[in-house]
């Protein structure tokens, strides 16, 4: 399993009667962003732990940068760097006094480290708060207090619980752009657990979609979102024309079985017909003189690919009788 950075086999936790993570076969590239994604309850944190060695198995293996976490704990923590959901400072200390204690933690040289705590603090924007007591730090702050605080020991890996959670919108593009830049520009393999869906989205290579502690599917979203698909397609279309105009020209194109208005937006169409459609609806439509502003297959966003596995994924688990997940 050395081609991966992380991956899992049947990995299975419970806890008594509670089946918290079921059969799980995951795997993570090295340099990727890799989500997953759940409601809470799922079973993420769970697998998080496991990953880390917080938690053993009941069935199944993991490795990480190829070494069991049940065996080797303590090399896996040198080498992965770990946000949790909720982020505990000393709060009478600085930033700065904060990740020195890490680093001494870690055993990290002081020059060297001291060097590195400066670089972070500059990566994550907390240069000018660095010698404020973390108490006075807002949530946002503190989050990326924790960023770099993941990062003092230079990991290969970083595995961020839920790391948006409680942010203000500016807080949570700020860490986005974060660990966008962790992957692409430090090459760290980054694991991000979430049920915001929309964050998810923006910046994940690929993700796995939870329910009831089983990975109902995983890959990158547009295969996601073609495995879904069928012979007959749905495509959203808006028109630079009348309603009557755009509606009539729609339902008159070959191949449509169906025109009707968007509920969510009604400048748009919903326009059903065969798969075909989704490559000459455009040109079509040109053909007739009729401005497009906007083409999109319907179930192509997360969250709608999401609510569709979510449901097949609930249907399989109460017909199965599987217990749900912590």
């Amino acid at each position: 399993m050395a081609d991966a950075a992380i991956r899992t086999r049947g990995l299975t936790r419970r806890y008594g009667d509670l089946l918290a993570v079921d059969r799980l076969d995951l795997e993570v590239r090295p340099g990727e962003i890799f989500g997953l994604l759940g409601p809470n309850g799922a079973g993420k944190t769970t697998t998080i732990l496991m990953l880390l060695g917080l938690s053993e198995p009941t069935a199944g293996r993991a490795e990480v940068l190829g070494m069991d976490p049940t065996r080797r704990p303590l090399e896996i923590k040198r080498r992965v760097g770990y946000l949790p959901d909720d982020v505990g400072f000393y709060d009478g200390l600085t930033g700065r006094q904060n990740l020195r204690y890490t680093a001494r933690l870690n055993r990290l040289e002081p020059k060297a480290a001291e060097r590195r705590i400066g670089e972070l603090l500059e990566l994550v924007g907390l240069a000018g708060a660095a010698d404020r007591p973390v108490e006075g730090y807002s949530r946002g702050m503190r989050q990326r207090l924790g960023l770099a605080d993941t990062l003092v020991k230079d990991p290969e890996v970083a595995i961020l619980d839920e790391p948006t959670a409680s942010i203000d919108p500016t807080g949570v593009r700020e860490v986005l752009a974060l660990v966008r830049s962790l992957a692409r520009e430090r090459g760290v393999t980054v694991l991000l657990s979430s049920h915001l869906l929309h964050q998810v989205q923006q910046i994940c290579d690929r993700v796995a979609i939870f329910v009831d502690g089983r990975i109902v599917a995983q890959g990158p979203m547009a295969e996601l979102a073609e495995r879904l698909a069928s012979e007959t397609l749905t495509m959203e279309v808006g028109l630079e024309a009348e309603p009557e105009v755009a509606e009539a020209a729609l339902a008159a194109l070959p191949g449509v079985h169906g025109v009707r208005r968007d509920e969510r937006d009604e400048r748009l169409w919903l326009v059903t017909g065969d798969s075909e459609l989704r490559t000459a609806l455009a040109g079509r439509l040109a053909e007739r003189g009729l401005g497009v502003w906007h083409l999109r297959r319907a179930g192509d966003e997360l969250d709608e690919i999401y609510a569709r596995y979510f449901e097949r994924g609930s249907r399989r688990g109460r017909g199965a009788g599987d217990g749900r997940a912590a």
